[in-house]
């Protein structure tokens, strides 16, 4: 009969924080394993000594690489797979001669743990069992006696492995975080908390419960003493905030205020949540403030402690002009704009009053988001292929006379156009006015994209030909794409139609 095997979490480092049911599996082991580097010392071992007995049969898995290089045909990676193969063969041999073996493993031995390699060999030959152990996230939050998320708060786990730029879009996006494997990874890591503005509320984990444990503020630790064993920390922004009746909360004090206020821009893309970037999620994550059109505010989560100041479309001067009263009284204020907040939208008005000298000394940033235009040419197909012009058909800041000669020029030119605010329920008349205009320019069976509220629940997205673009199905929530000459409007074999702009044009 085969012995069984055991996955055996030893908690952070601590022996008091073994589990009653690990030292349980250990005191019932034939075989305890344990994972170590070549020069022999393993921490695992260390955790679980006292309970080792004389009679254990103790089997040393000794990596052949950690950090340095190899000369192994396959790589590093084929140096370890060979390990792992090997390893899990020598365990095999106790599991077949009816031995039970106990793999030990720090923290828990599923999460970032050597033991899951083994696991994934011999899992599906031999009952196995896995117990579970304290990781090091949840030490470092103990000992940092910080909260790590509350409520509706997201928490990620990084690998500081991972590229620099893919650290700081995550850095950025989430609301609280943890940062394993640094050692050489350290200065890495901590240019991508710089890099996504959080650098200040970063704390420092060393060795957590065990001998030589060190809390610092991330920004103050220097990259030369930074072992493997050591986390990064991002801790809950909600847990920051005062206690109701009892002033600030425990965990104030990891959360630094900023120097001095800000304005963010931000564009939340056309729709929901699945078109922002992760800056931009960051910057609505932190801001004190968001500033914005009540129906753009709706589409962003509420998050205790931040204020929320909606109002009307038609207030973009007022708005922006508020937004950066806020930001001088030490404020960090979001902006939210939907699409892109550079085209049609806030951005403009929140920089024009910027420039005026009672707000010189206040920080701007505009972060860029997913256009309308962009997100209806990718529901059709690739309408932007080539040279394009945006303009809008709304006439409130500026002459129809303007808007009916840029048409003109545009049209000449042969570009592609992205019409936006082509009509609303009080103006209706600019789309046929428009469509006339082209009409002139443009072959009547020429694509147009009629693209209503693409991301939303009231998506449609239809193509017709441009003699029969009809205003009374536009409003202010569609978007339309007319082609050039060249566009092309494909029916596909399982009756999807396409429209698409080739890169190449015709030589005169």
């Amino acid at each position: 009969m085969n012995g069984k095997l055991y996955g055996v979490g030893l908690g952070p480092g601590d022996p008091s924080l073994m589990t009653l049911r690990a030292v349980e599996v250990i005191a019932e082991a034939d075989v305890v394993a344990y994972h170590s580097a070549r020069h022999g010392r393993s921490i695992a071992r260390s955790i679980a000594a006292k309970h080792l007995r004389a009679d254990h049969v103790e089997e040393p898995l000794v990596y052949p690489v950690t950090t340095e290089t190899t000369d192994h045909p396959g790589g590093y990676q084929g140096a370890m797979e060979e390990f792992y193969a090997e390893s899990a063969a020598r365990l095999a041999a106790h599991l077949d001669a009816g031995r039970t073996v106990a793999v030990l493993a720090e923290g828990d031995p599923l999460f970032y743990g050597s033991y899951m390699h083994m696991h994934k060999r011999l899992a599906d030959r031999y009952d196995t069992e896995v117990i579970p152990g304290v990781t090091s996230v949840s030490a470092a939050a103990a000992r940092l006696g910080t909260p790590l998320a509350e409520g509706e708060e997201v928490l990620t786990i990084l690998p500081g492995t991972l590229p620099e730029e893919e650290l700081t879009a995550r850095l950025a996006a989430t609301d609280a975080a943890v940062v394993m494997k640094l050692g050489r990874t350290f200065p890495k890591v901590r240019r991508a908390l710089a890099g996504a503005e959080r650098l200040d509320q970063a704390r420092y984990v060393e060795r957590a419960t065990m001998a030589g444990e060190r809390l610092a503020e991330l920004a103050d630790v220097t990259e030369d003493s930074v072992p493997y064993f050591s986390v990064a920390v991002l801790p809950s922004r909600v847990a920051a905030l005062p206690v109701p009746g009892q002033g600030a909360a425990p965990a104030a004090e990891a959360a630094k205020a900023p120097a001095r206020g800000e304005v963010v821009v931000v564009g939340t893309g056309p729709a929901g949540p699945l078109w922002l970037t992760p800056e931009s999620r960051g910057a609505l994550a932190a801001a004190d403030d968001l500033v914005g059109y009540t129906t753009y505010l709706d589409r962003v989560p509420v998050r205790p402690g931040q204020v929320r100041h909606g109002s009307d479309n038609r207030v973009e001067a007022e708005r922006a002009e508020f937004a950066l009263q806020l930001a001088r009284r030490g404020r960090r204020v979001a902006v939210v704009s939907g699409g892109d907040p550079g085209v049609f939208a806030m951005a403009t008005a929140v920089l024009e009053a910027a420039s005026e000298a009672a707000y010189a000394d206040v920080r701007v940033r505009v972060l860029p988001g997913v256009t309308a235009a962009n997100a209806a040419a990718a529901r059709a197909g690739a309408p932007l292929g080539h040279d394009y012009a945006t303009l809008s058909l709304s006439d409130r800041l500026k002459p129809w006379e303007v808007i009916a000669e840029r048409l003109r020029a545009a049209a000449s030119a042969d570009l592609v156009l992205a019409l936006y605010n082509p009509g609303s329920h009080s103006r209706t008349w600019q789309v046929g006015k428009a469509r006339e205009l082209l009409l002139e320019h443009r072959a009547p069976d020429t694509p147009v994209v009629v693209a209503r509220d693409v991301g939303g629940s009231g998506e449609r997205v239809r193509i017709v030909r441009l003699a029969d673009l009809d205003p009374a199905e536009v409003d202010m929530r569609t978007i339309l794409l007319v082609g050039s000459s060249q566009t092309r409007a494909v029916r596909r074999g399982d009756g999807a139609e396409i429209v698409w702009t080739p890169r190449r044009y015709p030589e005169a």
